[in-house]
């Protein structure tokens, strides 16, 4: 077999990130490969989940009140065991868990960052063979290093990460991750098992084609977001139109597709939830962190996500995020509500 040494592995790739910090710790360095290994094993159980009794709830319901599904778990425990054994985080938070977990044990307590986590968006797609994925935000602590994390380290706004980013598991797994520094997608080569770098220095096109919506919804929204997604339809070529509807219902291959290729996705808050179903900490702040570095945004329809300061674990949020141009357009409907 010939390797194409050109191509950087994920573990290549982060320590020459790092060479370009000499006082750097490698500390986050070390903290993004073992996501990545998380998500390793998380993919052989994707790949196989058809074959085994993995599929379908596993008879507990969550603290949003949703299904657990089998393989939600299974995320669950390997991205909580691969960080706990770690030696760069001091405790994570979870989707799926009722409370934080701190790592109360001398090296964990001695690590600078905490991760907040969703081991599994998309579960309910699972046995429909649809893509899903992994999202995960990475902050520094504000709590005394050396100490055992606390809940205020998990309870900050979305602009202190540090770095975020998510998996998805389809056609091919994929992982993409930002810091300030930019954002990179790795695929995962089956060949040698490792993430192998495919979409260096990712940029979210200014504008798009594609809006992202459940139009399930659309009598539950609000006046200005229905008058949106009708300018949307209504778009013909001598206005930028017109735009594709595409929504998958897995909020990560939604976004990764607009990220990619440009577009809009929207989950805006309902008459009967006014405050959105989307996770500030677990779903709209990495997404917001990552697109943004690409040079798109993202919003609750009111106020930037990233400057939302959480006062709960669980917090719900609206989300409206994608290309600059078409969030700008958005906002213009937004501002007459």
């Amino acid at each position: 077999m010939i390797v194409n040494r050109t191509i950087l592995t994920l573990d290549e790739f982060t320590l020459q990130q790092l060479r370009a910090f000499p006082t750097a710790t490698g500390e986050l360095s070390s903290l993004l490969r073992d996501i990545g290994l998380a998500a390793k094993r998380v993919n052989v159980e994707v790949n196989k989940a058809g074959l085994v009794d993995i599929l379908g709830d596993a008879g507990a319901v969550n603290v949003q009140g949703e299904d657990v599904k089998k393989l939600d778990i299974y995320a669950n425990n390997q991205f909580m065991g691969v960080l706990k054994h770690g030696i760069s985080c001091a405790g994570i938070g979870s989707e799926e868990l009722d409370d934080v977990v701190v790592f109360d044990d001398e090296v964990s307590n001695n690590s600078k960052y905490v991760v907040l986590f969703d081991p599994l968006d998309g579960s309910g797609n699972i046995d429909v063979n649809v893509s899903i994925g992994t999202i995960f935000g990475v902050y520094r602590r504000v709590s005394e290093i050396g100490k055992p994390c606390t809940a205020a380290d998990f309870l900050q706004a979305g602009n202190r990460q540090v770095a975020a980013g998510y998996i998805v598991y389809g056609s091919s797994t994929m992982l993409v991750y930002a810091t300030k520094r930019g954002v990179n997608g790795f695929t995962l080569d089956p060949s040698i098992g490792e993430f192998s770098l495919s979409h260096p220095n990712i940029k979210c096109p200014p504008s798009g084609k594609i809006y992202s919506v459940n139009h399930g919804n659309f009598f539950q929204y609000e006046k200005s977001v229905q008058q949106y997604i009708n300018t949307c339809q209504k778009k013909d070529k001598t206005n930028g139109g017109p735009y594709t509807q595409r929504y998958i219902g897995s909020m990560v291959a939604d976004v990764h597709r607009n990220l990619l290729k440009g577009g809009i996705f929207m989950y805006p808050g309902t008459i009967d939830k006014p405050k959105g179903k989307l996770r500030l900490q677990y779903e709209c702040n990495p997404f917001a962190f990552i697109t943004e570095i690409a040079g798109g945004k993202a919003t609750n329809g009111k106020q930037r996500i990233l400057d939302i300061v959480p006062t709960e674990l669980h917090q719900r949020s609206p989300l409206f995020i994608g290309s600059i141009n078409m969030m700008n357009e958005l906002e213009e409907y937004l501002k007459q509500a």
